[in-house]
């Protein structure tokens, strides 16, 4: 019998395969730097399906629309791993995971106890590929894919590598007055300086699959609201 799931995976591969002829999805097992009770699985983009040179047309279209769900990039990667070795309580919290792409970060708090996670991205495949990651690790989250029409409180905001671009960055006003406490965890902003955060971590993690990015963007910071 063909699931809701079944159909997502479809279309997400479907989606991947129009960008990338020879690429296809794996249900890949994270790698953590700590030792951590819970494992975390995702579907990625094959790395076997990225060997060769990217034609002019294949490079053109994943700029066009870039399907960041298929990666977990570093900033989320890290971030997730302080989720899932306690480094920020969520327990019987309602968290929000701004920007999830893959929702790892979403999926680890969920691993860690939060009583309530959101999944909140603009791209549609994004949230395909959150629920279909979510029932692969075996937690529930619910889904939004318009942050502004979002009404009520959270207890914690994550967001991860979503202030690159200067036009994101009045989201973090948004972002405080919708949680009670927010964590940023960013490998591009090198000046991360809006009032009100604090640096509270710092480690090195790699994108899987690994992209080969410099390694200065592998350096990700965690920046805390101080009245969290």
């Amino acid at each position: 019998m063909t699931t809701g799931l079944d159909v997502h995976r479809h279309q997400l591969e479907t989606h991947i395969q129009r960008l990338l002829p020879a690429a296809h999805l794996k249900l890949s097992e994270l790698h953590f730097e700590k030792t951590i009770a819970h494992s975390l699985r995702l579907w990625l983009i094959d790395p076997q399906g990225m060997d060769a040179p990217l034609s002019e047309g294949e490079t053109s279209a994943i700029f066009a629309n870039p399907p960041y769900w298929s990666f977990c990039w570093g900033s989320g990667l890290a971030l997730a791993e302080r989720l899932l070795s306690g480094a920020h309580e969520v327990q019987g919290k309602t968290v929000l995971d701004f920007g999830c792409g893959s929702a790892v970060v979403g999926i680890a708090a969920a691993l860690a106890g939060a009583a309530r996670v959101i999944a909140c991205d603009l791209d549609p495949l994004a949230l395909k590929a959150s629920a279909l990651n979510a029932h692969d690790n075996g937690v529930e989250l619910e889904y939004l894919d318009d942050f502004f029409q979002f009404e009520g409180k959270v207890d914690m905001l994550f967001a991860s590598d979503v202030l690159y671009d200067p036009d994101n960055r009045p989201l973090v006003q948004r972002f405080r007055e919708l949680a009670g406490e927010v964590v940023v965890a960013d490998s591009r902003v090198k000046n991360f300086s809006e009032q009100g955060f604090s640096l509270c971590g710092e480690v090195r993690a790699v994108t899987e699959p690994d992209l080969g990015e410099l390694e200065s963007v592998k350096l990700i910071r965690f920046y805390r609201s101080s009245d969290g």
